[in-house]
């Protein structure tokens, strides 16, 4: 669907802190820098790349990534308190996202004094940090289990001190689209700071809300690749910018072509196995089986495809299984090489499907040629009938 007066919706790619924390990876710091390159080389806007306070190893791989970053924004995640933002001074890192807990059982839980410390200590820490130069973002953690109330006189005090960001965090994944659209919608009218949406998915709704909140008035999305992440993970950075132009008016910088290579990295960095059917990069993306749906694909590939593989880098897949078809079976053969007896095909079929439905797998291009030389030999393709 074509849109006018397209939106920019700024991508804050939180893969190299959040989704190391996901249990179980770590990352190094020359992996950092390849994966902080390969995001800034995908035309991602922001890149959070950790956390300074771990201490001296995780302040040296930020450092590394900050001397390498030429037109992302290079950001240490950090607690509200100074120590962390002196931390994050050694890193070079020009910006800082400062998180502090703003539902009444967070606050509770980390002994941070009440709702009026906690304001007090976001406009002490916000300009403590811009003091020291830096840039400030201030994220509202566990930001959907709290009174909305709250939520604006927190974004207004950071607005006050200087920073120029409030991210808005679903940390335990509780929301749903339409809740979190209406929750936009109220913050936008009331705060004047860039607003961005934070989504966890242990509801499977991540990317959902993530599109909610931006129709609702966000203008930063917080994603990670492969939604790589705590618990059930974050938005996806892949599913998010490609749905984003084709929900509503909004674009990103993000380039599609990088997303499959991007998705290879992170999943080899951080040893997580990319599923098969993940949407956009996933090995099954773009490979179809169903006979009914393979045929109409020959035919016309938008009649079973909303998106072109080729724009993610990526190639259309025929599959032949106990659900394929006489066309699918017609396009292998002939892509193979092999002058098609039509006549012959309903016993191949027969024999693909068998076979398939045996070993609960797909058939390839080898074992379809051994089928179908068992109901008889075949004839090569003559070459002056290959392009008819």
């Amino acid at each position: 669907m074509e849109h006018t007066n397209v939106s920019k919706i700024f991508v804050n790619d939180s893969t190299l802190r959040d989704g190391e924390q996901a249990p179980g990876v770590a990352f190094t710091a020359e992996e950092k820098v390849s994966m902080a390159l390969a995001l800034q080389r995908a035309g991602v806007d922001e890149i959070e790349v950790g956390i300074p306070a771990m201490g001296e190893a995780e302040i040296q791989a930020l450092a590394a990534v900050a001397q390498v970053l030429t037109t992302a924004r290079g950001v240490a995640w950090c607690r509200a308190t100074e120590q962390d933002v002196d931390a994050a001074l050694r890193t070079g890192l020009t910006h800082v996202h400062l998180s502090a807990p703003v539902s009444d059982r967070q606050i509770a839980v980390k002994r941070a004094g009440g709702r009026s410390a906690v304001l007090e200590r976001v406009q002490r820490v916000v300009g403590y940090a811009r003091s020291a130069g830096l840039q400030v973002f201030v994220g509202g953690e566990d930001a959907s289990r709290a009174e909305v109330e709250f939520l604006v006189e927190v974004a207004l005090a950071a607005e006050g001190a200087g920073a120029t960001k409030f991210r808005y965090a679903d940390t335990l994944g509780v929301l749903d689209p339409f809740r979190t659209f209406d929750i936009f919608q109220e913050l936008r009218s009331r705060v004047g700071l860039d607003l961005e949406f934070h989504g966890h998915d242990d509801l499977g709704l991540a990317t959902a809300n993530t599109l909610a909140a931006v129709r609702g008035g966000a203008t930063h999305v917080s994603v990670c690749v492969l939604g790589l992440g705590e618990r059930a993970g974050n938005a996806p950075l892949e599913e998010v910018v490609t749905a984003l132009p084709r929900v509503g008016p909004w674009a990103t910088g993000v380039l599609s072509q990088e997303l499959a290579d991007l998705a290879d990295q992170v999943s080899e960095a951080s040893q997580r196995a990319i599923p098969a059917a993940k949407a956009i990069v996933g090995t099954a993306a773009f490979a179809h089986e169903a006979g009914i749906h393979v045929s109409g694909l020959l035919r016309d590939p938008l009649s079973y495809e909303a998106l072109d593989p080729v724009r993610f880098g990526k190639t259309r897949k025929i599959v032949l299984g106990k659900h394929s078809g006489r066309a699918a079976l017609r396009h292998v053969l002939v892509s193979m090489g092999v002058a098609v007896d039509e006549t012959r095909l309903g016993a191949v079929l027969d024999a693909v499907r068998a076979r398939a439905t045996e070993r609960k797998g797909p058939i390839d291009g080898d074992e379809l040629l051994a089928l179908y030389a068992q109901v008889e030999e075949v004839e090569p393709l003559h070459p002056d009938r290959a392009a008819s």
